[in-house]
């Protein structure tokens, strides 16, 4: 339960309890006995950079295009360093499905256009 609200009735004075965070309570632990060989030692506080999840974001970029082929709008985040894609909507499987369906589609129009226009 958290310790940073409190609800105080209407004109009484309600005191507030303070919890210590854990950490305290691993300060005060029994210190585990290792060999030299098997030692480890607390990460240095820089290190914690690598977690941030801002700096991943300011290398990738959002890009909308257009399939053609496709006839779909295509989004897609990309890695600016690497340049690859990162994630896409509708992916590539679809995209080439729909491509195909849709060049289908133009041949049977234009195989019916020409149908009809050597009946008249």
């Amino acid at each position: 339960m958290s310790t940073d609200f409190n609800i105080k009735p209407v004109g009484a004075s309600v005191i507030a309890t303070y919890v210590d965070p854990a950490f305290n309570a691993a300060k005060t632990a029994v210190p585990t006995q290792l060999p030299p060989d098997k030692a480890v030692t607390a990460p240095d506080a820089p290190l914690h950079v690598r977690n941030n999840p801002q700096a991943e974001t300011d290398r990738l970029s959002k890009q909308v295009v257009i399939d053609r082929a496709a006839a779909e709008i295509v989004y897609r985040t990309v890695d600016s360093a690497t340049s690859l894609v990162v994630r896409q909507y509708p992916d590539e499987a679809r995209l080439r499905a729909r491509a195909y369906l849709r060049a289908m589609d133009i041949a049977r129009e234009d195989n019916m256009r020409r149908n009809t226009d050597l009946r008249v």
